[in-house]
C-alpha cells in the first residue's frame, strides 16, 4: 500500500488527500511518517481498523469528520488487504472457513457500503443520463485466486472469487450513477522498492501499481476499465 499511497498523495502525481486504513496502529503510524517524508506537502492521515463491520464504520465516520478532509470530496477508494488460507480440505473446519469469508468478503462488503454512502454524500446521486458527473472510482485489488484456485485453497478461492463478483455486481448497479468499479488481478508479488527484480520484470513495483490506479481513477464515462490483469514481465500465466 505504501507505493500506491505515495503516488496518489504526491503533488506531482495524484495530489490527493489520503486516508490510510490498516490493522496495526504502530505499522500504520510508521508508514504515514515515511510517506510524509517522501511526499512533502501531501495530506496523509491514518485510521487503524480491521475488517470488522463496526470498526470499519467507525473508521469512515472518523474520516468524514477529520479536519484534514473538510471541504474535500471523496473520489477514490481502494480495498487491498492480504488474505491467504491454505489447508487440506478434510482438515478445514467450518469455523475457519467461514471466518476467512467473514473477514475478507465481509470486509469488502462493509468497506464498499461505507465508501458509497460517503461518496454519494459528497457528490450527490444524479445519474449520468440526467446530467450528473462521474462520482468516483472504487478499486479492489484481487489475485489470480479470483479466477481459478488450487488444491488446499478452498477458503482462499471462495473469498477471492466472491469479492470479484461483488465488484461486478456493484459495477452493474451503480455505473449509471457515475461510480466506476474496478477489479484488478495482481498476478505476482508487489514490492515497494526499485531493485533489479523490478527492472528485469520479476516483481511488480508498488509505485507502478499506484500510477495504474491513478490512471484508472482518471478515466471518464466514455471508457471505463472494469477488470485489469497486472503482472511483471517474467511472471508465468
Amino acid at each position: 500500500g505504501a507505493g500506491i499511497a505515495r503516488i496518489l498523495a504526491q503533488p506531482s502525481h495524484g495530489n490527493l488527500a489520503v486516508a490510510l486504513l490498516a490493522r496495526n496502529p504502530d505499522n500504520l503510524a510508521s508508514l504515514a511518517t515515511s510517506l510524509r517524508s517522501s511526499a512533502p506537502n501531501s495530506i496523509i492521515e491514518t485510521f487503524p481498523t480491521d475488517t470488522q463491520p463496526s470498526n470499519l464504520t467507525n473508521a469512515f465516520s472518523a474520516i468524514r469528520s477529520h479536519a484534514s478532509f473538510q471541504g474535500l470530496k471523496l473520489r477514490v477508494g481502494i480495498f487491498s488487504i492480504k488474505h491467504s488460507s491454505k489447508k487440506p480440505f478434510l482438515e478445514e473446519t467450518h469455523e475457519d472457513f467461514t471466518k476467512s469469508l467473514h473477514d475478507y468478503v465481509g470486509g469488502a462488503f462493509t468497506f464498499s457500503q461505507e465508501f458509497l454512502k460517503l461518496l454519494f454524500e459528497h457528490n450527490g446521486e444524479e445519474s449520468l443520463s440526467d446530467g450528473g458527473e462521474k462520482k468516483g472510482t472504487l478499486i479492489f485489488t484481487g489475485t489470480l485466486g479470483a479466477l481459478r484456485t488450487n488444491p488446499q485453497f478452498a477458503a482462499y478461492g471462495a473469498g477471492r472469487s466472491s469479492v470479484r463478483m461483488l465488484a461486478q455486481s456493484l459495477a452493474k448497479e451503480y455505473s449509471a450513477q457515475g461510480l466506476h468499479v474496478v477489479h484488478t488481478i495482481a498476478n505476482g508479488a508487489i514490492k515497494d522498492e526499485d531493485s533489479e527484480a523490478q527492472r528485469t520484470g520479476r516483481t511488480m513495483s508498488a509505485e507502478a501499481v499506484g500510477k495504474t490506479y491513478l490512471w484508472l481513477s482518471e478515466q471518464g464515462p466514455e471508457l471505463w476499465t472494469h477488470e485489469l490483469d497486472l503482472r511483471p514481465a517474467q511472471e508465468k500465466f
